[in-house]
């Protein structure tokens, strides 16, 4: 099994919905986000600069979901996977994003997985 980094319930602000007036404002979204990095943690050496830094990668993920407007979560998931295969040395990144919009219920959400094209 590879090793991982995980950031958990990592909330950011979007505009995301199929109505304009959804997109129109402002909502909170949460992000789980589980990292594989190129590296073996075994060859790390216990320095930061040779892993991946789980600050920046919030960051990261909270500057692009905020970059535009979408209509549908699942844009929003490709687009943030995308973004870190491309920024950081990971073979694979597995996503969670839960929406808190539907009434009757605690969340709706999508969940991705996508690797490195090599």
């Amino acid at each position: 099994m590879p090793d991982t980094i995980h950031i958990q319930g990592l909330q950011t602000s979007v505009r995301v919905g199929v109505p304009d007036d959804e997109r129109a404002r402002w909502q909170t979204v949460e992000l789980d986000v589980t990292l594989t990095p190129t590296r073996d943690f075994r060859d790390l050496g216990d320095a930061i600069e040779e892993t991946i830094d789980y600050e920046r990668v919030s960051l990261e993920l909270k500057d692009v979901a905020a970059t535009k407007r979408r209509k549908l979560i699942e844009t929003l998931a490709e687009d943030l996977t995308a973004h870190l295969l491309e920024t950081f040395p990971l073979s694979s990144v597995d996503l969670t994003i839960r929406k808190f919009i539907l009434p009757g219920t605690q969340w709706v959400g999508v969940s991705v997985t996508r690797a490195l094209e090599e």
